[in-house]
């Protein structure tokens, strides 16, 4: 393992909770970010697609 010397210096009782913990932390803020600044995301996740949504005008 090429970093394995890391738990030398930090518990792997600590460092594995503070690791996972870090990767939810920022999936979560990732999904808030796509909810919060599209309009197509929270349409998506109530089940309508963009092509029964989308009104095209011809002419």
């Amino acid at each position: 393992m090429n970093q394995g010397r890391i738990w030398t210096v930090v518990k792997p009782t600590v460092g594995l909770p503070l690791l996972l913990g870090s990767v939810t932390v920022i999936a979560l803020l990732v999904h808030y970010a796509v909810l919060s600044h599209t309009t197509w995301f929270p349409k998506y996740w109530n089940g309508k697609t963009a092509a029964i949504e989308s009104s095209v005008t011809i002419g």
